[in-house]
């Protein structure tokens, strides 16, 4: 699919049935990311654990990284007991679940019943959550009729998620000052309804489901063929249809969020360290961050569709850049609430636009009947490094403390995470620069 730079919705447009439904797949999509993420860091940084317990424990996204591994049977399989909603549907329904009743299990729990269980139930849910998301995202990019409704659609995913994250980032806190942090995460896991009664609602694509049930009657998946082509053929689809640049492609997705992984352990325990009340954080990012993403969101919409993928992807990994490093000036200002809503509006539009535009630009990128497999393929990709480089987050800045002091650190933590995003924007630009040259050579061929 090719976006096309002409076409101008209508408000209407986003009150189409299938976009509400994949804006609310979209909340549920994001709630749990940082549940078992970020939140989850600062849960535990009350609770008094330790930055290097709370750096390691963010390893449990681990799970969004490696749902490669599984997303086959995503596209080959229905869920026993859900086979009548459809394969997509089915699959939804089923991790929607097992993400409430996980989230409800860790509020039961606590770390008072020991960091290990509470640990496990967050793997749990993480895991559960990343099988919901190559299900919804096989869904979105299975659904859209054309390039145009499919950019519609990942605009209402990403406004989705986006909000989301604001309610598991901001509201949460404002819950856990007054009701506690166990009650917090029970609401949470109740929200998960919001998702489930959406794919309730959905209609299950079947112009996917007829290439699927074709694959099915060809090659079933018990024999040699059908196991080959469920595990291996969604990865050799893909690098047949880019050749050698899937390679740099992989390469510069993998790379483009590090910086936004990387910062993410740190930034709750940051603002708990720096002073800064729980009240007023959910307050601006439930305000002026709400807004922030609402313009960031349509401004990396916008930009995908008039600048092209790469371009939209290099602008806004360049904002992504400045938006992090930007928060070391906090170390000096302390609990300075202006300059702490500045920065936080300048990195919520900032990650926003990265993230349409990186979500564009992937869900350009897969075949119809291995959707879940390779979508799974190239958002594992573009989680795997950074879920990685963030486990020893706290540890770097216990290390830098030593030498610098704490607040010297996390300035040096936060601009070094904003230099990490250098790597993939030379990449996209060499992409873009083959691009650019292949397409004046179908133009004035030799």
């Amino acid at each position: 699919m090719s976006p096309s730079p002409r076409r101008r919705y209508q408000f209407r447009d986003y009150l189409n049935p299938r976009v509400l439904v994949m804006l609310a797949l979209g909340f549920s999509s994001g709630l749990p990311f940082l549940l078992v993420g970020n939140t989850f860091g600062f849960w535990l940084r009350d609770e008094g654990t330790s930055l290097k317990a709370i750096g390691f424990l963010s390893w449990v996204g681990l799970a969004y990284s490696f749902k490669f591994l599984w997303s086959p049977l995503l596209d080959r399989l229905d869920v026993p007991g859900l086979a009548l909603m459809g394969r997509r549907r089915g699959w939804m329904a089923a991790t929607q679940l097992m993400v409430g009743a996980g989230l409800i299990a860790m509020a039961l729990s606590g770390p008072a019943h020991g960091l290990v269980r509470l640990g496990a139930l967050a793997l749990v849910v993480a895991f559960a959550a990343a099988t919901q998301d190559t299900a919804i995202d096989a869904w979105r990019i299975e659904s859209a009729a054309n390039a145009d409704e499919l950019g519609l659609l990942t605009s209402a995913y990403t406004f989705g998620f986006r909000v989301a994250l604001l309610c598991t980032d901001s509201l949460i806190l404002v819950s856990a000052q007054h009701l506690g942090w166990p009650l917090s995460y029970t609401l949470c896991g109740i929200a998960m309804t919001i998702g489930l009664a959406a794919t309730l609602m959905a209609r299950e694509p079947e112009q996917a489901d007829a290439v699927m049930a074709r694959k099915a009657q060809d090659a079933p998946l018990w024999t040699p063929r059908g196991f080959f082509d469920a595990v291996a053929g969604p990865f050799i689809a893909f690098f047949k249809a880019h050749g050698a640049a899937a390679v740099v492609m992989l390469l510069a997705i993998s790379l483009y969020r590090v910086p936004d992984f990387v910062r993410g352990p740190m930034i709750n325990p940051f603002y708990h360290d720096i002073g800064l009340s729980k009240d007023v954080i959910g307050a601006v990012r439930g305000t002026i961050g709400l807004a922030a993403v609402f313009a960031g969101v349509a401004a990396g919409g916008a930009l995908s569709l008039r600048l092209g993928y790469m371009r939209a992807l290099i602008l806004g990994g360049i904002l992504q850049a400045v938006g992090i490093a930007a928060f070391a000036l906090l170390t000096r200002s302390g609990p300075n609430v202006p300059l702490f809503t500045a920065i936080m509006a300048l990195d919520d539009f900032a990650i926003s636009v990265a993230g349409i535009a990186l979500v564009a630009y992937m869900s350009s990128l897969t075949s119809l009947g291995y959707t879940a497999t390779q979508y799974a393929l190239l958002s594992s990709a573009y989680a795997l490094i950074g879920k990685l480089l963030k486990g020893p987050s706290g540890l770097v800045v216990d290390m830098l403390t030593a030498q610098f002091g704490r607040m010297d650190a996390y300035a040096a933590f936060f601009v070094g995470c904003g230099l990490l995003g250098i790597p993939a924007l030379v990449l996209f630009a060499t992409l873009e620069h083959q691009h650019r040259r292949r397409a004046l050579g179908s133009v004035n061929p030799a």
